[in-house]
């Protein structure tokens, strides 16, 4: 009897040590990954969380809770459910939070991840419709007024690259095992980039894509409450109420999104929201098309506005953007490789929608056309499609403000923050200092708004700094850096010309972007 007592005495501090010394190499591993070095894997994720409470055990004699526990351990180790070697299965602090973690906690995550819900192709293709189909298509028609024929060009051009990038984007993800099957290694644009700029500078990537994604989300933003501001204006032009205040009304009734803990409340709207705008782009081609016999054919060129035409190529590229969320999409899919199916019928129809959507309002205004193409409705039915498309603006806000901000702590606060501390308190709410920062972020999108009203210019500007970097240059560049070795020669061909064409284009529409947006502040100044 007392042989066996050793015995199990023996293996209970044994299996303890090693759960000691597993816990310690976790936690190691986690502050290296904190510290950049290395990403850390869920389960030194768990063993990094669980230190604190190791040293609680430690000051409780864990020891002696598993001599006062052994008679009860031994009868659950030979029962059907028992781990018979698990002697920590009962650990203090487990017991104390309810959350006790299985010792094999990466095959049960593993479950749990593959138990989550998957989507279909065609739920992944609605979500690319809605990033590729929203509001931003009421200014291509301005974009063929500077382009003419090479406008459309333009528009079917931009759809084939962004297809194309959007499937070598996602490539990037794999690579080959010894059997010489593909396996997914990476999960994020962010993984891609920093993968790409290892060994020497293993997270100046990530920090690339996360700075360019946070200029595109708060440019959205800004967008949202200018056209906002814009069509309020000529929705009731008799009030003697200016575009820049109807920007103010619309940004405090945007003031609660600083409150945002997630976006279930919003997310209700988002199907709405989308068949309110398809109804809209309808009724705006059912009038176009009723003054079909007006249309001026005349007024299509092939001439291009040279100072203005590469404003027109940052609008149609940002009318595109979806890849920023691409890997995490074709993740969720339950058949992975129906993505290159889905991206190919999607940016196909987006292609043709759009293309005749600009073609189509371009004819019916010619040289009148504005820069949101619903300005041009008569004013009988404009007030009612204005007043649908800002109660869409306003709803839609939220969206990029809240990814904004998540980027933003994640980045520079919380657990990874390197420079600042958490925006959250131990009980989980939100610091006054961190809703000062969210609102901060929303009177600033107002500022934007008021000294820089041109919707066109700040639509441009946006594609041609983040749209042409995330949907042309990067996703080329990642594919020749990482998978340059497999690449045919045609690939290699498309990559560098898509690589080159890009950054022409995005240097342009920059240059002149950030001219018309020089122009206007000092013409708001003067005013």
């Amino acid at each position: 009897m007392a042989t066996l007592i050793r015995s199990k005495l023996s293996n209970k501090l044994s299996n303890a040590a090693t759960s000691v010394s597993n816990k310690s190499q976790a936690k190691v591993s986690g502050m290296f990954a904190r510290m950049g070095f290395q990403a850390a894997t869920d389960e030194e994720g768990l063993g990094f969380a669980a230190c604190d409470d190791l040293d609680y055990d430690h000051r409780q004699g864990m020891q002696m809770d598993i001599l006062a526990n052994d008679e009860a351990g031994a009868g659950a180790g030979s029962g059907p459910t028992g781990t018979g070697e698990g002697g920590l299965d009962g650990d203090s602090h487990y017991q104390r939070d309810g959350t006790g973690l299985p010792p094999s906690g990466s095959k049960d995550a593993s479950l749990a991840e593959e138990d989550k819900p998957k989507i279909t192709a065609w739920e992944a293709g609605w979500n690319v419709t809605n990033a590729i189909q929203g509001m931003f298509v009421l200014g291509l028609p301005y974009a063929i007024l500077h382009g003419g024929y090479l406008g459309l060009f333009l528009i079917i051009f931009a759809a084939v690259v962004c297809c194309y990038t959007g499937k070598i984007l996602i490539a990037c993800l794999y690579e080959e095992n010894e059997d010489g099957q593909l396996v997914r290694v990476r999960d994020s644009y962010v993984d891609i980039a920093n993968a790409c700029c290892a060994p020497r500078f293993p997270s100046l990537g990530g920090h690339i894509v996360n700075v360019a994604q946070i200029i595109e989300l708060v440019m959205t933003c800004i967008l949202y409450v200018v056209v906002s501001g814009n069509l309020m204006e000529n929705s009731f032009p008799t009030l003697p109420v200016s575009q820049k205040s109807w920007a103010i009304i619309a940004t405090v009734a945007l003031l609660p999104c600083a409150f945002l803990k997630n976006l279930k409340a919003v997310s209700k709207f988002s199907l709405l929201c989308t068949m309110a705008h398809f109804v809209i782009n309808v009724l705006v081609i059912a009038y176009c098309l009723s003054r079909a016999r007006d249309w001026a054919w005349d007024k299509v060129k092939f001439y291009i506005d040279v100072k203005k035409f590469p404003i027109s190529i940052g609008i149609i590229v940002f009318s595109y953007t979806s890849q920023i969320f691409l890997p995490s999409l074709e993740g969720n899919m339950n058949k992975p490789s129906e993505f290159h199916c889905m991206m190919n019928w999607t940016h196909i129809a987006a292609c043709i929608l759009k293309g005749l959507f600009a073609l189509v309002a371009y004819l019916t205004w010619a040289d009148a056309t504005k820069e949101v193409i619903t300005d041009n409705l008569p004013s009988t039915i404009r007030a009612v499609v204005n007043l649908f498309l800002v109660a869409k603006a306003l709803l839609s806000y939220p969206l990029p403000f809240f990814a904004a901000v998540e980027v933003l702590e994640k980045s520079f606060f919380g657990d990874g923050g390197r420079a600042f501390p958490d925006c959250y308190g131990a009980d989980g709410r939100l610091k006054s200092w961190g809703l000062t920062l969210r609102c901060t972020l929303v009177v600033f999108t107002l500022l934007m708004a008021i000294y820089v009203p041109h919707f066109a210019l700040l639509m441009g500007l946006t594609g041609s700094l983040t749209g042409a970097g995330l949907c042309f240059l990067l996703p080329s560049l990642f594919h020749l850096k990482l998978l340059w070795r497999k690449l045919l020669w045609h690939h290699v061909f498309f990559d560098v010309a898509i690589f080159v064409i890009g950054g022409i284009c995005s240097i342009s529409g920059f240059i002149h972007s950030m001219e018309g947006l020089i122009e206007a502040y000092k013409y708001n100044i003067e005013e």
